[in-house]
């Protein structure tokens, strides 16, 4: 017969082990840190799904770090150096994603890329993994511009009170893609087209958020964004009004990208989500939370609305080491000739 001080003794030791074996397994889940940028953070953005997702497959917790830019989270790696807790940076894109490696802090991805269907066919970065892309483009609402602007040159024509919003350079990847744009397009004459874009500028903001915020505010009559952008407005609002301006020079590519730190401590889990990055079950998430298009072809396809949008004829792209070799003169220009 077991005595009631027996019992009590007993439960108080039953209780203590479970509630140290429940607090070993809850110390054995390991969390996967993600640094990543606001929108695709975003409750509306691509990170709630694929977080959810993930959980399922990894018995693993997934953490989404969101700064303003993707190029504002690589920074906060580099402040932060060894003591960073983040497992993944993504985000970046092809135009800054050389200067990332020249940091050394990123490691072997380790993915099979084979089914990746980009436009600059493919793929061999073994650092460096997309999950998607766009264009970048200038997106203005169809009922209040009648006639866009078919070129850089029409827009500098445009009437005095017609007006632009984009995005800093130095801290945003649509910001740069629109300083590479001009240089691909234009080359010695990039700062002439500057010249006669500044009275158009109402701002340039540290982010794409902001500018597509503003414009939506009837700030101003066009917007630095993605061909893909209309899709959002025409899919998640039902409404039409929105589209993006043809451009004769082309349109420059946007491939963003992922990348495992050296310094993780997770580097099998890390692995696990790049290559799940590329599943079916992202890949269909991509194009109605981030807008853009998916890095793979799925057996679903794209949405019913991403076929009314532009593709570009023409696709300018500089590649990554020419970007970093010269990204710092072209943006001492831009300062110049802006006063930024």
């Amino acid at each position: 017969m077991v005595t009631q001080p027996l019992k009590k003794t007993l439960s108080s030791t039953l209780l203590a082990t479970a509630l140290l074996t429940a607090g070993s397994a809850a110390a054995e889940t390991p969390t996967l840190t993600i640094y990543t940028y606001d929108a695709f953070a975003a409750e509306w953005g691509p990170a709630p799904g694929i977080e959810a997702a993930f959980e399922k497959t990894c018995d693993c917790d997934v953490n989404f770090i969101a700064a303003d830019s993707s190029i504002g989270a690589l920074r906060k790696i580099q402040l932060e150096g060894e003591q960073t807790t983040a497992d993944i940076l993504l985000g970046l894109d092809t135009n800054i994603a050389e200067a990332a490696r020249e940091t050394k802090l990123f490691t072997p991805h380790g993915a099979d890329s084979s089914a990746l269907t980009l436009p600059t066919g493919e793929w061999t970065d073994d650092t460096f993994l997309p999950f998607d892309y766009s264009y970048f483009a200038f997106v203005y609402n169809k009922e209040k511009v009648a006639t866009p602007p078919d070129s850089f040159e029409a827009l500098i024509n445009t009437p005095e009170e017609f007006k632009i919003v984009i995005q800093d350079p130095r801290s945003s990847t649509p910001g740069l893609g629109l300083l590479l744009w001009i240089q691909q397009a234009y080359g010695d004459r990039a700062s002439e087209i500057w010249q006669g874009l500044a009275p158009k500028i109402v701002t340039v903001t540290k982010g794409w958020s902001d500018a597509y915020g503003l414009f939506l505010k009837d700030e101003a009559d066009m917007v630095l964004s993605y061909t893909t952008s209309p899709a959002y407005h025409l899919i998640a609002e039902e409404d039409s009004r929105f589209a993006s301006a043809q451009f004769k020079e082309g349109h420059y590519l946007q491939i963003e990208v992922s990348a495992i730190l050296e310094s993780s401590k997770n580097k099998e889990l890390a692995k696990e989500f790049m290559q799940f990055m590329l599943s079916d079950t992202v890949q269909d998430i991509i194009p109605t939370t981030n807008w853009v298009y998916p890095a793979t072809s799925t057996e679903a396809g794209l949405p019913d609305g991403f076929e009314t949008l532009h593709l570009p004829e023409k696709t300018l792209l500089i590649d990554g080491v020419t970007v970093e070799k010269s990204r710092k003169q072209w943006i001492e220009e831009w300062v110049e000739v802006l006063g930024q």
